[in-house]
């Protein structure tokens, strides 16, 4: 809980603005301690705090509901126009910025573990055990974010067989889970497949046991009925901007990737509960809709959410030549987009997610003339550095500077810094 403090006067002055200004004053500071969780997040010192989680009203049916949040990600993010090229007429395109949500644990995971690890916490680990591939963001937010709490971390990343007895190197996610400490287990993609994640993880969680370590195990993506709560208070934190917004506003419909579920899930019973009512678009980029649709179902019924997946949320395919492997044509979109706009996507999530987007806007321009859509940036802007040889030939605009050798020259002149 917030603890509110204020300065006791001894003596009150008689002048009445005076006197209104110290009641008014004394009256904020007691309204402090009911301030919703994205606010709370907003304040000074209140980063890696654990707090009393209060649910949104219209969420406070659904069960189990947890009891307590860690304050990991910096909140709430930034909602802005996002000016795409060739929309269907009078459309459009928002984007809900949640790769902005930290530098180290950037994207849509943060929003998860702060209810997982609040848990794990809860219950006396001493450190965590996940499972995701080479490149997870996931994998290495929960690095991050286990040793800000002060746990090991363990992880289990999938990789090509050719590769699982190798150093995995130091790319991108890699990178990060190494330098905060994070013990690596590979195992190949074939043998993930045969044997899945689950049993791998009871695998490594028993030989901790059996160490005398404490491990608490996170699925793959942070995706389950407890982590779905993250993108429940995620759509309670797009009501409040919009609530602060100078003018009325409605989205029609949400956007974003589907890669493990628990985001869909969340985003697609929030939506539905509260006072948005968007229409809930998820491009998965990995398995199939028909897999997603039940995954979510199960996430639903774990928190008594009373509802089919199928009525909330529309899932489309959007994996390509498969997870995290990208087509060239959807390399050069990512590249298109960031020089029109700014907004660097990552190849495995958004990036897939915004392409199919786009690809059925072009395909069936009436199906979204006219709409509102609030697009989720999901992060994972490390995993760009794992595509650059695939990229490289998209890059240009480069060139040794012609300097005429009628430009004065001294030596030292030219301090380099």
């Amino acid at each position: 809980m917030l603890s509110c403090q204020w300065s006791s006067f001894t003596r009150v002055s008689s002048f009445p603005s005076q006197q209104e200004q110290f009641n008014k004053a004394l009256k904020l500071s007691k309204q402090c301690c009911c301030l919703t969780k994205s606010s709370m997040d907003s304040l000074p010192f209140q980063f890696l705090t654990k707090k009393t989680y209060k649910p949104p009203t219209w969420a406070s049916h659904l069960s189990p509901m947890p009891s307590h949040t860690f304050s990991l990600g910096h909140f709430p993010t930034p909602i802005h126009k996002w000016n795409l090229p060739n929309l269907p007429k009078d459309t459009e395109v928002w984007l809900k910025r949640d790769d902005l949500s930290g530098m180290q644990l950037s994207g849509n995971k943060v929003r998860k573990l702060e209810f997982l690890l609040a848990d794990a916490v809860a219950q006396g680990a001493d450190c965590i055990v996940t499972i995701g591939g080479i490149q997870s963001n996931h994998c290495r937010a929960t690095a991050v974010a286990a040793k800000y709490l002060n746990l090991d971390c363990y992880l289990i990343l999938r990789t090509s067989k050719l590769l699982v007895d190798k150093d995995p190197g130091l790319t991108g996610n890699l990178l990060v889970e190494r330098l905060v400490g994070a013990h690596i287990d590979l195992v190949s993609k074939e043998e993930y497949a045969k044997v899945g994640s689950e049993a791998l993880t009871k695998l490594l969680k028993e030989k901790l046991l059996n160490e005398g370590r404490k491990p608490y195990v996170i699925p793959v993506g942070g995706s389950n009925s407890l982590g779905t709560w993250g993108y429940i208070e995620a759509i309670r934190e797009v009501e409040q901007q919009l609530q602060h917004s100078s003018s009325e506003w409605k989205f029609d419909d949400i956007v974003v990737a589907c890669g493990s579920g628990g985001t869909v899930a969340g985003l697609s019973i929030a939506s539905m509960l509260s006072g948005l009512k968007a229409k809930v678009n998820a491009f998965c980029v990995c398995d199939d809709p028909d897999y997603f649709y039940e995954y979510v179902q199960g996430l639903l019924d774990g928190i008594n959410a009373g509802v089919s997946s199928r009525d909330i949320v529309s899932i489309e395919n959007a994996k390509g030549l498969g997870y995290a492997m990208s087509t060239a044509d959807e390399l050069k979109f990512v590249k298109q987009v960031a020089e029109a706009t700014g907004v660097i996507l990552d190849p495995v999530y958004s990036g897939k997610a915004a392409y199919g987007m786009m690809k059925e806007m072009n395909e069936n321009p009436r199906k979204w003339e006219g709409r509102k859509i609030l697009f989720i940036h999901t992060g994972g802007l490390l995993g760009l550095y794992d595509k650059g040889d695939e990229i490289a030939s998209l890059m240009g605009k480069w060139r040794k500077m012609d300097i005429n050798e009628s430009i004065p020259r001294q030596d030292g002149i030219g301090k380099m810094f």
